[in-house]
């Protein structure tokens, strides 16, 4: 799993949509960016609601969680600057909201 965290463009977010510029987690394997013209992302949010599909991180020296419940994904022109990885703790929590939620 790819675990670079990147800054997004504004997305134009509908109803319960996380929108605005924000960092993402890239999730969609690097093999894949070479033939396709989309990346899977999983926004990151600093507005803490301890959601069981929500898994806490460490963003710019604040705490934030990846909201696996708005998994999106987006063009790859949207990516921006690379922010930061997660650390294995976090990628570790990540990966079991991720099978929670899918297997």
């Amino acid at each position: 799993m790819e675990t670079t965290i990147v800054q997004i463009g504004n997305s134009k977010g509908v109803g319960s949509e996380i929108s605005k510029k924000r960092p993402c987690v890239v999730v969609s394997p690097r093999e894949i960016h070479d033939y396709m013209c989309t990346a899977i992302v999983i926004p990151i949010t600093s507005t803490l609601q301890k959601h069981p599909c929500r898994v806490q991180c460490r963003i710019k020296n604040r705490d934030s969680e990846i909201a696996t419940d708005q998994i999106r994904s987006i063009d790859k022109s949207q990516l921006g600057d690379f922010i930061n990885t997660l650390s294995k703790n976090e990628i570790e929590g990540l990966q079991n909201s991720l099978k929670k939620m899918f297997f």
